[in-house]
């Protein structure tokens, strides 16, 4: 099965079963070193996650590491521009799982991201990226202890699904003059638009399965979050691009009143209920004015509409969600996506799941990061229904190879996204204490030690870094 790499011969592979990981109690999990600095954050991460799982439940678990390649170091091995082997995505596959450090983006042959084809050729297509603040790391805002979110970006959809054509092209030609003969003209919404001759072209996907999957699982985390998190945020340009983002939007309401109609509540829904509970007297009509604003202003056609909608959350759901009891289900919300961009800086306690599609989710856990001290605080994971990969965030950073000087923050919290998902707690919480304890106590690589006031001199190592974290298990 393999040609230049040989399994562990101790271990068991992890198996699912509805979506869901059955994890042995001493599994084989594949890793990838990662490119330019993944050769002092891997080891670093190593030693962290082993150190915790020991510490947690002494010789009751272990794991038992594979190597497996990728990037650079896979081209080293297997030969130019070998950047994603067979073996490797045979490893991934054959154990279900893995974790990587950062790789670098191919130049001159190969794929245009090795990162995005893990996930198509896996269909993770649940990216999720927790931000969260640990006391006392630099950070640019004045309050980012407030920020406590995880995003849920799709990953296999939308723009980043790569299907696009340059300028002059064929297809690219052919394609534009098929729209502006034919397709845009028999759509008498987009009126007199055409698309110029010299532009490229690309394709923005969005299905219904890839948004309720995804929205599926971010709904699934918040059941599993304390009550006041039990929120999810449908992020989306809907207002504008109605078809896709719109859609996205829908389908995940859709899916919240349907399959989880017993755990959750609209945002709409709440209004509803509550102004019927404030007030047991109030019409129907009097109901759709509070909820829907400019309702006088409406025609009579729109305000029969938000009546009839008024009716049936009231017919349908007022003896399981009503009197208060919407208050303990999961609030399900939606907002426009510059408008959530502002407002995780503005009101950040205000949220705590937000789902998206791809390029949004890009941009908004980049966003996010930044707030409770970079990318190099910044873990992920890829999940789809058969896989999960674990991932540093940030880039390879080269001409810090082999100092032994970054931040491992990255890859050890994607380590302990990693044991969560696995259900090992415990030894994923003694990380995060030793984590928020090192950083407490100013004992910090060279990127947190430069932003402290004042600052930290001289900085941990990466590899004293690992070894400070584990000293606070105890």
């Amino acid at each position: 099965m393999y040609e230049q790499i040989s399994p562990c011969q101790t271990g068991s592979a992890i198996t699912y079963k509805d979506g869901q990981p059955i994890v042995p109690d001493n599994p084989i999990i594949p890793f990838i070193r990662g490119d330019g600095t993944g050769v002092d954050i891997w080891p670093a991460a190593q030693k962290v996650i082993d150190a915790a799982v020991q510490c947690a439940y002494g010789a009751k678990r272990s794991i038992s590491w594979f190597k497996i390649y990728a990037g650079d170091e896979a081209c080293e091995k297997y030969g130019t521009y070998q950047y994603l082997p067979q073996d490797t995505l045979n490893a991934i596959k054959e154990y279900g799982i893995a974790i990587k450090g950062p790789l670098t983006t191919p130049v001159g042959g190969g794929m245009r991201s090795l990162n995005v084809a893990l996930r198509q050729i896996n269909d993770l297509y649940a990216c999720v990226r927790p931000c969260k603040y640990y006391p006392g790391t630099p950070s640019p805002h004045k309050t980012p202890e407030k920020l406590d979110v995880i995003v849920y970006r799709e990953n296999t959809e939308d723009i980043y699904l790569g299907i696009e054509w340059p300028k002059g092209s064929e297809v690219a030609e052919k394609l534009i003059t098929l729209l502006n003969q034919d397709l845009i003209p028999a759509t008498p919404e987009h009126g007199k638009k055409q698309i110029p001759l010299d532009a490229g072209i690309g394709i923005k996907p969005i299905s219904k399965t890839g948004s309720q999957r995804l929205v599926r699982r971010a709904i699934q985390h918040a059941l599993r979050l304390p009550k006041s998190k039990q929120m999810v945020t449908l992020v989306h340009k809907g207002n504008i691009m109605k078809y896709t983002e719109g859609a996205f939007r829908d389908w995940g309401y859709e899916l919240a009143t349907t399959e989880f109609r017993a755990e959750c509540i609209t945002e709409r829904e709440s209004w509803i209920l509550s102004n019927k509970e404030q007030n047991p007297d109030i019409t129907l009509e009097e109901n759709a004015r509070a909820i829907e604003p400019g309702y006088d202003a409406l025609t009579p056609e729109k305000q029969s509409k938000v009546v009839q909608e008024v009716e049936n959350v009231l017919n349908s759901i007022w003896d399981t969600h009503g009197q208060g009891q919407w208050q303990d289900k999961v609030m399900v919300n939606d907002r426009i996506a510059d408008s959530i961009f502002q407002q995780i800086q503005t009101r950040p306690a205000e949220y705590s799941i937000l789902a998206t599609m791809n390029l949004n989710g890009d941009y908004l856990s980049d966003a996010a990061a930044a707030m409770v001290g970079g990318l190099g605080m910044g873990p992920g994971a890829n999940i789809g229904d058969t896989c999960a990969i674990f991932e540093a965030t940030h880039g390879t950073a080269p001409k810090h190879a082999g100092l032994d000087r970054v931040n491992p923050g990255s890859v050890i919290l994607s380590g302990v996204m990693m044991l969560e998902y696995m259900g090992w707690q415990e030894a994923a919480d003694l990380i995060k204490k030793g984590i928020s304890d090192a950083i407490a106590n100013r004992e910090v690589t060279y990127d947190l030690a430069r932003m402290m006031t004042p600052p930290v001199e001289p900085p941990l190592k990466c590899s004293e870094f690992a070894e400070a974290i584990i000293k606070y298990f105890s």
